[in-house]
């Protein structure tokens, strides 16, 4: 899957020797990491090249996987359920079976119809019809 993210220029602000940038869902200063910037790109391509309205982006939630709480990335309902989720990683960090099985871990419980991995340079997208999982080469259309 080949994502092709927009020129974005984030808000950034330093505070004692700390970078942050401004994260355009929780509207908040977060810290700079290098998976903060993957998942910020995302969010941008979310927003201004998908046409998903931000009121249906969640960020960071904490969700309950067997008896491990974990955090989900990015995930974005479509009429009241989850429809798209998204696992980011550093752009240095290869995506792996280890990626897709942690993202898979995370659709046990939310039950959305797409998943991505990305580190910002490469991202495999999933289509998800019940227990059968297929690659998909395009995100689908948030309004269709």
């Amino acid at each position: 899957m080949n994502i092709l993210f927009p020129n974005f220029e984030p808000r950034l602000q330093k505070t004692d020797d700390q970078l942050f940038i401004w994260c355009l869902i929780r509207k908040k200063w977060v810290l700079f990491t290098k998976e903060e910037w993957v998942r910020q790109n995302w969010l941008n391509y979310l927003l201004n090249q998908l046409q998903v309205p931000s009121s249906v982006i969640a960020v960071e939630r904490g969700i309950q996987v067997g008896e491990l709480k974990k955090r989900i990335d990015i995930l974005v309902f479509k009429e009241s359920l989850p429809w798209l989720l998204i696992e980011c990683k550093e752009q240095d960090i290869p995506l792996s079976e280890k990626t897709v099985q942690q993202i898979l871990s995370y659709q046990s419980v939310l039950q959305t119809g797409y998943l991505i991995i990305s580190n910002g340079n490469d991202s495999r997208g999933f289509e998800v019809k019940g227990v059968s999982v297929t690659e998909i080469a395009t995100i689908p259309s948030y309004s269709r």
